[in-house]
């Protein structure tokens, strides 16, 4: 019997998942366990493994569809076993059926109709009494379907429809169409705008005409000019960083302090560490591990940096759950080191490269993104001088490392140039204020300087 596999629940706060890739493909046997495909949270990018055995009878999303958790994507079954019952959330698959006076659909993906308070399963709604009166069931149509209509010329209200109950979807237009390869959204909108020219066949997966395909057309009807531009859909991880960093920005009074730290024994003991003994496990502290282990102790002075604000109360924290910031060729993501502030700095360097690896590997979770107290993030490496770290709401601060320079320093009445780490500071100012903010920068300061004796302690 035909099974479903659902999109999984990848943690407590995740709410839909992007499907960036299909390893398998409809007629495929998989087998319990087996990868059919890898998607993207908001945090981290997940294989998704069978949870039945069987062939691949459809498929129910296409790559880069946003799906909600707990969502069936994957119908398994036998070879030409009927499944007609069990999709009845897939538009291109689901039957039509006319009745005289008003016609019963099941709410699905391709339906707009949007029924409030229901629960997840299918409820069966009067569509007569929900569509306009001026329009008939055959003329009824998907978005996507209109905006392709409008850009190919094609006078929807004449076309026969597949979808749910006679409702004009995205293939009945390409089917009436000229056989020109499908638009984009951005592609229909660049047209309509400037009346500019479509190609049959754009750059696009499948053939997909993208907004940079559409050649305008110059004002004195010449011959046209291409111009050449990347577009780049604004989804999955990039969405969420944008959307989080313009929230931080407009809901948080964010004002950044910098200072630095003599850096002269942070280097020595990096390159005492770097030259230690391999039994010792030492060697892979690096600076930015051994700035982190001050941050943490300096934080257990200064609880009012280790906090959340959340509007109407702060929440201090006892422990230290660090966020770092990492690079990642999916874009920005900060992975947490948990209680760490009772770590030896050789436990808190081991944890640090922990959820390196996982990040590297693809195998970070969901949950280990989440739960930061404060975060660090360091630009030092790239030969940032100073910056302005965004706030991770409703964190109260976020500490950035910028990189080494030498300043001079008076030492027995002569000038000596020494080695400094600069430090900036961001905190909101709705939670804090400037005074105890330069007042942990200072101690930080101080205790980086002193780093030899700070992990004695």
């Amino acid at each position: 019997m035909a099974e479903q596999i659902l999109m999984p629940k990848l943690g407590n706060s995740v709410e839909e998942c992007l499907i960036t890739e299909w390893l398998k493909n409809e007629g495929d046997t998989i087998a319990v366990g087996d990868i059919i495909c890898t998607v993207e949270t908001d945090k981290a990018a997940v294989d998704v493994e069978a949870s039945a055995s069987g062939v691949i009878l459809k498929i129910l999303f296409p790559e880069g569809e946003e799906v909600p958790v707990l969502q069936p994507i994957v119908i398994v079954g036998e070879t030409g076993e009927d499944i007609s019952f069990v999709v009845t959330s897939v538009p291109d698959d689901a039957s039509s059926k006319t009745e005289t006076d008003s016609v019963k659909t099941s709410v699905s993906v391709d339906n707009p109709v949007n029924i409030s308070g229901s629960d997840d399963t299918s409820m069966e709604i009067d569509t007569a009494q929900v569509l306009p009166s001026n329009n008939s069931i055959s003329g009824f149509s998907s978005p996507r379907a209109r905006n392709l209509a409008s850009a190919e010329g094609i006078d929807i209200s004449a076309l026969p429809g597949t979808g749910p109950s006679g409702r004009i979807i995205e293939r009945d237009v390409l089917k009436a169409g000229t056989g020109n390869a499908p638009a984009s959204a951005a592609a229909i909108e660049k047209m309509l705008a400037t009346g500019g020219v479509r190609p049959a066949v754009g750059t696009g997966i499948g053939g997909r005409v993208l907004s940079s395909d559409i050649v305008n057309m110059p004002s004195d009807s010449s011959a046209p000019t291409t111009v050449k531009t990347t577009e780049i859909s604004v989804k999955g991880v990039r969405k969420i960083i944008s959307d989080l960093m313009l929230k931080s920005l407009t809901t948080s009074a964010q004002l950044t302090l910098n200072n630095s730290a003599n850096a002269e024994k942070l280097l020595s003991l990096r390159k005492r560490l770097k030259n230690s003994s391999e039994n010792l496990g030492l060697k892979g502290i690096s600076i930015n591990d051994l700035v982190m282990f001050a941050v943490v102790r300096t934080l257990k002075d200064y609880p009012e940096l280790n906090a959340h604000f959340l509007g109407d109360k702060i929440i201090q924290y006892d422990n230290v759950n660090l966020g770092i910031a990492v690079d990642t060729d999916r874009g920005l993501m900060v992975p947490v080191v948990k209680n760490v502030e009772n770590l030896s700095l050789k436990d808190f360097a081991a944890s640090n490269r922990a959820v390196y690896d996982r990040i590297s590997s693809n195998t970070i979770l969901p949950d280990e993104l989440t739960g930061a107290t404060f975060t660090v993030t360091n630009l030092g490496g790239l030969g940032i001088e100073s910056f302005t770290p965004v706030l991770n709401i409703p964190e109260v601060a976020i500490l950035g490392v910028n990189n080494i320079q030498l300043k001079p320093v008076k030492k027995d009445g002569e000038v000596v140039f020494e080695s400094f780490i600069g430090l900036s500071l961001t905190f909101n100012h709705q939670a804090m204020d400037g005074a105890p903010a330069a007042r942990f920068m200072q101690s930080l300061s101080q205790n980086i300087s002193d780093i030899d004796i700070l992990i004695a302690l």
